[in-house]
């Protein structure tokens, strides 16, 4: 064939080429046009052009008659560009609480210029948050996930729902029946803990037919977020079998690991018995077949579990665990020589890698790094360094999620020898929603780690909470960080343009108040009595009742500063406010109010240890006023008691799930389960729990109190909170939904709780 033959050939390959470039670009800007129009952008507003790009970034330029030319490296940075220059421009404010959008035809001529992203990756979720947040959420609530993350920027979210689809056929395919199976099952709440080995069978059976619910729903989940160019991460095995399996395996080296918070203990397959590799390949096969290929996959095998050392793994099974609480185990396994715990660590991390790639080659393997902030004791800078040692650097993405609880952990571990990782914060722990976080330590600390020559491998940003729908102003602020220069400015720039596109209008004194409430409240990168003497609960009121509540500490914060935050805020509403400011008014009024709430609790319990009942019973009396008066005023909150109830029973398609799925989920925002310090870790802000769950438990404490001051003997404070345990549990089954009750008059009713609020 002569050069001049080719020629044709060639012409007819270029086409090919022109098109399917062409296809995708048309594929990419239909997906970011159609995330856009369900944020109410029109698309006659847009023109949408993705450009690939070494860094992801974003540029928009408005043209004359204020049409919008928005171009980006991805799906995602379209989406992240167009609503973000909204957001500057005061004409658009998307968060969990509701949507602000103004007309935007008008809008100024204009270049932004190239915004680059400094992180190739914008992570995002906890695998927590699918417990406490999302069991029965449906697709119309992951739609406004899914387009409320790419609007924030983020391309590399955990896609954790729709697995125990999987789990089933694996142990399917390993002879056990599917009554045994959905016995080994936790129910839909506790499921996290499940996946990650802490917990089995817990409020089992599992039902069918929300497995195939969460199947079909992970098809639509991923369907969706890959039409964005997200790459989602998905679960992997890591090890853990159900019980019936160990059974079946005598000659299995499966280790019996240690009691989790008082659950009973659970089994855990070593990664060089051969069934190990077999399992995980098995595993990925299956989700593949289910769900189609990906690129990331998420293996935590000691999530506040201790890693077997000794041959026979009794310093696992026997250890107690440095937890979140304490970092103060002393286990056994740390006792062991260090070249026995470092070749076994070592050999525990190449065999995870290969049982993630081993049915999907190219696979990156994606651990979060919680365990090594949460046991220090034994999870030293040589163990990580261990554990990590034989795993290719390029093949890992260590998710460093602690860092404004345990920071640091990246710098004693040489930015983790090499390995690429993701820098970021949990914040909510729970989905317990205090009002906090910490604008200024985010831009500080962000600020920091770009200027720092050690950070190795950094790939990522992003925000981990276990729950959602709280504080919104943290994580927009968080991810407005991870692009350009203009979110770098002082948080007191930020906040004018932030409130003037949540309410519309932001004049000089409302900016103020923010300003109050960012250093009264977003001024906290902690919120750290949730452990108060190792027990859970973000207040005190919400906190199990004990007389050692006379010593609760004051909560982080300024109270003072938020109150005049409030103040401010209130004297520069309009006569008839957004929708959006009356929120964050009840917000904040609920956690000044809360706070005040719990100052009466403590005085109570000192007056009735002291033998002054009268002004024991004025404190509590206050108590239940405030209680009350705060439950009625936060029914227009995006989330109550009732509202999770609902959408557990819609879950339900018998009486019996329906009513299952009801204790459930009043299970897992109050008593959680197990033997430990879980209760109230979940503890809600929420209509419905102040009046219907907190503050009868302190009514039944208070009054055993006050009638051993009267009978001048000592409280039996033990019997008293078994009495409260037993209230606790009967509270769980009686079926009371505890339907939605909104405000009539809001304005008014703050003003009423602060009265009360602000009586000395």
């Amino acid at each position: 064939m002569t050069r001049l033959s080719y020629l044709p050939v060639l012409a007819g390959l270029v086409m090919l080429v022109v098109a399917d470039a062409a296809q995708a670009q048309t594929r990419d800007t239909i997906a970011a046009r159609d995330a856009l129009g369900r944020l109410g952008i029109p698309a006659t507003s847009v023109t949408l052009a993705v450009k690939p790009a070494a860094k992801p970034y974003y540029r928009v330029r408005v043209a004359r008659g204020g049409h919008m030319l928005v171009e980006g490296s991805s799906s995602v940075a379209l989406v992240h560009g167009a609503t973000q220059y909204l957001q500057r421009q005061g004409r658009l404010s998307l968060s969990w609480e509701g949507r602000r959008i103004a007309p935007i035809g008008t809008l100024p001529s204009g270049d932004t210029g190239p915004v680059e992203s400094s992180f190739a990756l914008r992570t995002y979720l906890n695998t927590c948050t699918f417990g406490y947040t999302t069991p029965w959420w449906t697709w119309d609530d992951w739609t406004r996930e899914i387009d409320w993350m790419a609007a924030r920027g983020i391309d590399t979210p955990l896609a954790m729902e729709g697995q125990e689809y999987v789990w089933r056929a694996l142990w399917r395919d390993q002879g056990l029946d599917d009554a045994t199976i959905a016995d080994g099952l936790s129910a839909a709440p506790f499921l996290p803990w499940q996946r990650m080995g802490n917990i089995a069978g817990y409020r089992a059976p599992l039902f069918t037919g929300w497995i195939e619910k969460k199947h079909r729903l992970q098809r639509q989940i991923l369907a969706r977020m890959h039409s964005l160019g997200m790459k989602p991460i998905l679960p992997a095995f890591s090890g853990y079998v159900p019980k019936a399996f160990a059974d079946r395996h005598p000659k299995a080296k499966i280790y019996r690991m240690r009691a989790w918070e008082g659950f009973s203990p659970t089994y855990w397959l070593d990664p060089s018995d051969p069934l190990f590799a077999t399992l995980a390949k098995r595993f990925t096969q299956l989700y593949t077949q289910a769900y189609g290929p990906g690129d990331y996959y998420l293996a935590d095998a000691f999530n506040e579990m201790v890693p077997p050392i000794a041959e026979d793994g009794s310093d696992a099974s026997e250890a107690k665990y440095g937890d979140s609480i304490a970092n103060s185990a002393a286990t056994r396994a740390a006792a062991l020589p260090a070249s026995v715990r470092d070749s076994r660590l070592a050999a525990y991390g190449e065999k995870l890698f290969q049982s993630v790639t081993a049915a999907a080659p190219n696979a990156t393997w994606v651990m979060q790094g919680w365990l090594f902030g949460a046991d220090k004791t034994f999870w030293t800078p040589e163990a990580i360094r261990s554990f990590l040692s034989r795993v290719p650097n390029d093949r890992m993405l260590l998710l460093d999620i602690g860092n404004d609880r345990y920071p640091g952990i990246w710098q004693s571990t040489g930015a983790f020898d090499g390995k690429k990782w993701v820098y970021g914060y949990v914040h909510n722990y729970g989905g317990s929603n205090p009002v906090y976080g910490d604008l200024g330590f985010y831009r500080d600390d962000l600020a920091a780690l770009a200027r720092s020559p050690s950070r190795g491998n950094l790939t990522g940003f992003g925000m981990f909470p276990e729950g959602l729908n709280s504080n919104s102003v943290a994580y927009t602020y968080a991810y407005d960080l991870a692009w350009g220069d203009a979110a770098r400015r002082p948080v007191a720039d930020w906040i004018a343009e932030y409130a003037r596109a949540r309410y519309g209008a932001a004049p000089p004194g409302m900016v103020a108040a923010w300003g109050k409430v960012i250093s009264g409240a977003y001024s906290t990168r902690y919120w750290t009595p949730r452990w108060w003497q190792n027990k859970a609960g973000a207040h005190l009121f919400f906190k199990r009742p004990t007389l050692a509540g006379a010593e609760y500490p004051a909560a982080p914060g300024n109270a003072a500063e938020l109150r005049a935050g409030i103040a401010g805020l209130l004297a520069n509403a309009p006569r008839q406010p957004a929708p959006l400011l009356v929120y964050d008014l009840i917000d904040f009024s609920r956690q000044y109010a809360t706070l005040r709430l719990d100052d009466q609790l403590q005085a109570a319990i000192k007056a009735y240890a002291a033998g002054d009942i009268a002004s024991g019973d004025a404190n509590a009396a206050t108590a239940e006023r405030l209680a009350r008066k705060i439950d009625a005023l936060i029914g227009n909150q995006q989330e109550t008691l009732g509202s999770w109830i609902a959408s557990a029973r819609a879950y339900g398609d018998t009486p019996v799930e329906k009513d299952a799925f009801e204790q459930q989920a009043k299970a897992i925002v109050t008593v959680w389960g197990g033997e430990g310090n879980l209760s109230d870790y979940a503890s809600r802000a929420w209509q419905g729990l102040y009046a219907g769950y907190y503050l009868p438990r302190w009514q039944i404490f208070l009054a055993a109190q006050r009638k051993a001051a009267q009978a001048h003997t000592p409280m039996d404070e033990t019997a008293t909170v078994a009495a409260v345990k037993a209230w606790e549990q009967t509270w769980l089954k009686d079926g009371r939904e505890w339907p939605r009750q909104r405000p009539a008059a809001p304005l008014v009713e703050i003003r009423a709780l602060l009265a009360e609020a602000d009586r000395p």
